[in-house]
């Protein structure tokens, strides 16, 4: 892998990537910042925040390089949504995927994202609340929506370095 290149929107993918490159060596790079730096074709570690199972940004980049790890930021628990991620954006059994636990600051969004944002918390956040046999998982959701959250933490990329420590050891 040459490069960890990334796409977030209100900064906790971001972090993640900033993250990973500390841990990694690797430079870490926006998906628009890397077209002026990396090579098409190039190996990389992909980052992007979900939304609907979808990685943002990752079709873009899987046509630019070659993505060895796609790893998707969501709100959910880290290592959730793997099977659906993988389908949802039609990603090779070959590649490592990967979803880490981030956050949620509905102050950061804007335009249509903060719309539909404010209608899931109205609509799942609601449903949640008056859920009486709530999981652990949902209610870290439910607080989240309600009152913002960021849970960017070095043990959630701890399967992503399993992984590219591996990796490295193959080469």
């Amino acid at each position: 892998m040459k490069a960890i290149v990334y796409t977030s929107n209100t900064g906790t993918t971001r972090e993640y990537a900033e993250l990973l490159g500390h841990h990694t060596g690797l430079p870490v790079y926006s998906l628009k910042e890397a077209k002026d730096m990396i090579s098409n074709g190039v190996e990389i570690i992909y980052l992007g925040w979900i939304m609907a199972s979808k990685v943002q940004g990752y079709d873009k980049a899987s046509k630019q390089y070659k993505v060895k790890a796609v790893c998707g930021v969501c709100m959910g628990a880290t290592g959730s949504q793997i099977k659906e991620i993988r389908a949802k954006n039609h990603i090779s059994e070959k590649t490592a995927v990967f979803s880490m636990q981030g956050g949620f600051d509905i102050s950061k969004l804007h335009g249509i994202y903060k719309m539909m944002m404010t209608i899931m918390i109205k609509t799942a956040g609601k449903g949640l609340a008056e859920k009486t046999d709530r999981t652990p998982d949902e209610d870290v959701m439910l607080d989240m929506m309600l009152h913002g959250a960021n849970h960017v933490g070095g043990e959630n990329l701890k399967n992503v370095l399993d992984w590219y420590n591996s990796e490295i050891d193959k080469a």
